[in-house]
């Protein structure tokens, strides 16, 4: 008999069902500046308008981008066959990143790679994707799905994301600004978010606990419900703050606090002549951490490396705006606190024990 590509694993229109279920999740997230282009080989953004109304007259625009994936995350996702949440994740980690630039986002491309065509999970996955894009205030503007047998197992698949926006140059933050005197205000996570999983799921195996087991320090939820929390998307927290200062530049460093936790990532922003004095008792971590490191044994300078501790985002600014952002995050149901402040030294990031 002739082979087809069905016979290889691949099953074409299976993929075009696939595809067929997309668009509507796409078009929820277009804004005016997204131009027609279903059926095309790229999408077409517009970056400024003409009209008075919404025109943005930018004067030295700088494109920022970023990309970045789940990570292991995703081996909790398919064995409890739960796949909404994981594409808030991508989105995520793509757009917090844009934003501590102080860019505003602009538009995502994804990539899923999956080992056989299954269209209802292909849509359960992108509508994650969508609801990433609402929340972070993209459009999602194109994607690629590759169904590769043999490259992935039978459920088994993998997401990538890509980020764009856009920022005045003078509008930049890059941490130049940042000085003795400034504050560290930590913007609660959600949890895990979406990094260090092969540690936590190490722990889980050794401990022999199970997805569905409630331990009582998470309320009533199960340890999959926990660990599946989506990552806390910043970008509505952060326009917040840069629409209530148009002129003034109270944002003096932004950092996505992922792998290599606080330290690391504070670490990235801090110019040579100072540092960061973090205070760990300021916050409560995630009931979660104190599981892990717990039933891990957990050495706790392992675990400020691993994870973010409850500390999605560090913000340094001027002591004089400090409350008034802290108030204003709040009233967006965001955990704000002052966690450090900066000092002279030589851009490192120190704990205060």
């Amino acid at each position: 008999m002739a082979a087809t590509y069905k016979d290889a694993g691949v099953d074409l229109d299976v993929y075009a069902e696939s595809m067929s279920r997309l668009p509507r999740l796409m078009h929820r997230t277009f804004s005016p500046r997204v131009l027609p282009s279903d059926g095309g080989f790229a999408g077409l953004f517009q970056l400024d308008f003409a009209g008075k109304l919404f025109a943005r007259n930018y004067e030295e625009p700088v494109l920022v981008s970023g990309t970045d994936g789940v990570g292991t995350k995703l081996v909790i996702a398919q064995s409890l066959n739960r796949h909404d949440t994981v594409g808030i994740d991508l989105v995520a980690m793509c757009v917090n990143d844009l934003i501590c630039t102080g860019a505003e986002p602009l538009f995502f491309l994804d990539y899923v790679a999956m080992g056989r065509d299954d269209p209802a999970r292909l849509e359960r996955i992108v509508s994650g994707i969508s609801d990433g894009c609402v929340a972070g205030d993209l459009a999602l503007l194109g994607g690629e799905t590759a169904i590769m047998p043999d490259m992935y197992g039978t459920d088994d698949y993998d997401l990538a994301g890509f980020a764009v926006g856009v920022v005045e140059r003078k509008r930049l933050i890059d941490g130049h600004l940042i000085a003795p005197g400034d504050v560290v205000l930590g913007l609660g996570a959600t949890g895990l978010h979406s990094n260090g999983f092969s540690l936590v799921r190490k722990v889980i195996a050794d401990s022999g606990t199970k997805w569905e087991d409630r331990p009582d320090e998470f309320e009533g939820e199960s340890l999959g419900e926990v660990c599946l929390k989506p990552t806390r998307i910043y970008t509505p927290a952060i326009r917040a703050i840069q629409s209530h200062y148009r002129v003034k530049q109270v944002l003096h460093g932004i950092a996505h606090i992922t792998g290599g936790g606080i330290e690391e990532n504070l670490d990235r922003i801090l110019p040579s002549g100072v540092d960061a004095e973090i205070d760990p008792t300021s916050w409560t971590p995630n009931p979660i951490f104190t599981w892990v490191q717990k039933h891990g044994k957990v050495e706790t300078s392992e675990m400020r490396r691993v994870f973010n501790m409850g500390i999605g985002m560090a913000i340094v600014v001027n002591d004089f705006y400090a409350s008034s952002i802290t108030t204003q995050l709040s009233s967006l149901g965001i955990e704000c606190q002052r966690i450090g402040t900066i000092t002279e030294g030589t851009g490192k990031v120190r704990y205060t024990e």
